[in-house]
């Protein structure tokens, strides 16, 4: 018999669709297949491949033919606000643990292979948590995997020991990109093509906000005793509170992008490869090695917060205007300077003393050009990828960085153990100098893309999965560039 539908209403908090409510309810069966249909999947309830769905640039957020209804960014508090205390436990963790790290007596090369951990375990996430989300639920796993880096964080309390502590930090580090990808995903479904750039924003202030806080929380507690492990895994437990109360048991499908290969990347935009591998090599060390520094030159705790805050903040205060500036010029050109300017603040820190008044307004220079290069390489791989190429770029470009975020504290704590504590700073010249070298040379050989060519540069937390990038406001339609 016919069915009349009433069309589909968005949930106050935002966090959730409710299914389309029809006067005569057609069999379970059918319903499940028909939710699956339309949230682009087939009822196996299999990860969708958008680039297998649309074609042309960043794909839909909703594969109806007609958007539906979304909350706004003010309907999305909740998911803000988990993500918040999410990231304060994040930060507090990564600091808490460097610290340890020396206190404990470890070495500085286990030091950073125990950081790296971390970043190894960000780097396979989403590839594990996208396999599990259709058997079990977006609720479900956000619970698990947030209850999971909880009870790792206490793990610190009880057992001192380098291989148990590499572990956790893997375990913590692929819970987290579970969780981005859960929160990035549900972002992505609930906006709308008017607030996207917007929810964007704001994604990256609270990130780097939260982290920001979760550095200060250091100066709170003692650092030797177990009581700043038990807030950090508070915060990250409480960030189940907005999300399980606000959110019904129906969730957007993920859809993970297919990759290109580094090789088809390198061939058509070569600047961003070896940027995005090197600007992951400088934040990796800078987050991994910056705590377990501050430890080996005996910096106070408080004088280690703001050294630790500061890089953060400076990410908040110079990407919005950095890329403003790329809009209207040329982005590999500041690119280059922006790279200088970071070797330039690296190499002064690197020869004043670490006690000195302004070590931490430099780190605080140092990160808004560190991060700030994140976000304009990603802008400029997508200004030279073709139209069709470019989800698939994205994705492949985040790994880049990311691998590269494993080899920064890697080789950081090596050349600080055979030569010293400054070697922190120096190792962070020598990643931003590969980008000026380099870039420099494109600029040499290579013309730049015409200005009125370039893409919008987007805002992009520090960490953050490939999903994110869903939320950029999609690409004008132009002929396939040359060469980068």
């Amino acid at each position: 018999m016919g069915v009349r539908n009433v069309p589909r209403r968005r949930s106050v908090g935002g966090l959730a669709a409710s299914r389309d409510v029809a006067t005569a309810a057609p069999p379970a069966s059918d319903q499940i297949a028909t939710d699956d249909a339309r949230a682009g999947a087939d009822a196996s309830g299999e990860v969708v491949d958008d680039d297998a769905v649309i074609e042309g640039g960043l794909p839909d957020t909703d594969l109806d033919d007609q958007e539906p209804e979304h909350p706004g960014v003010a309907g999305l508090w909740a998911l803000f606000l988990g993500l918040g205390l999410m990231m304060m436990g994040n930060a507090l963790n990564g600091s808490l643990v460097g610290l340890r790290t020396g206190s404990e007596g470890f070495s500085l090369i286990v030091s950073g292979v125990v950081m790296a951990g971390y970043f190894a375990g960000f780097l396979i996430g989403p590839t594990v948590v996208v396999r599990m989300i259709p058997n079990v639920g977006h609720i479900r796993v956000f619970a698990g995997l947030a209850s999971t880096a909880s009870s790792a964080m206490l793990v610190f309390t009880i057992i001192v020991n380098p291989i148990v502590w590499m572990g956790m930090r893997f375990i913590f580090g692929l819970c987290m990109a579970g969780l981005y990808v859960v929160i990035e995903s549900w972002l992505n479904e609930m906006s709308s093509t008017a607030n996207r750039g917007r929810t964007l924003a704001i994604y990256m202030l609270v990130t780097m906000g939260g982290m920001v806080l979760g550095q200060l929380l250091l100066s709170v507690g003692d650092a030797d005793g177990f009581q700043l492990f038990i807030v950090a895994s508070i915060l990250v437990s409480l960030s189940l509170v907005p999300m399980t109360l606000a959110a019904t048991t129906e969730a957007p499908p993920i859809r993970m992008p297919a990759r290109t290969t580094v090789r088809e990347l390198l061939s058509y935009v070569p600047t961003g490869v070896v940027s995005s591998l090197m600007n992951g090599a400088s934040g990796g060390a800078l987050l991994g090695l910056g705590a377990v520094y501050a430890t080996s030159v005996g910096l106070s705790i408080d004088h280690t917060a703001l050294f630790l805050a500061a890089p953060l903040l400076g990410a908040i205060i110079f990407q919005w205007p950095v890329g403003w500036i790329s809009d209207r010029i040329s982005r590999r050109f500041v690119i280059f300077v922006v790279a200088n300017v970071a070797g330039a603040t690296a190499t002064v820190l690197a020869l004043i003393p670490a006690d000195n008044l302004a070590v931490v307004a430099l780190m605080l220079v140092f990160g808004g050009a560190t991060f700030s290069l994140y976000s304009l390489v990603v802008a400029y791989t997508l200004d030279w990828t073709p139209i069709d190429k470019t989800v698939a770029a994205s994705g492949t470009l985040v790994r880049i960085n990311g691998a590269g975020a494993i080899l920064g504290p890697l080789v950081g704590a090596g050349m600080m153990a055979r030569f010293g504590s400054e070697m922190f700073f120096w190792t962070l010249v020598g990643a931003n100098g590969v980008i000026v070298l380099y870039v420099g040379y494109r600029l040499i050989v290579r013309d730049a893309l015409p200005v009125e060519r370039q893409r919008l540069f987007v805002l992009i937390p520090a960490r953050a999965s490939e999903l994110v990038l869903r939320l950029a406001p999609k690409p004008r339609s132009r002929p396939d560039p040359p060469t980068a």
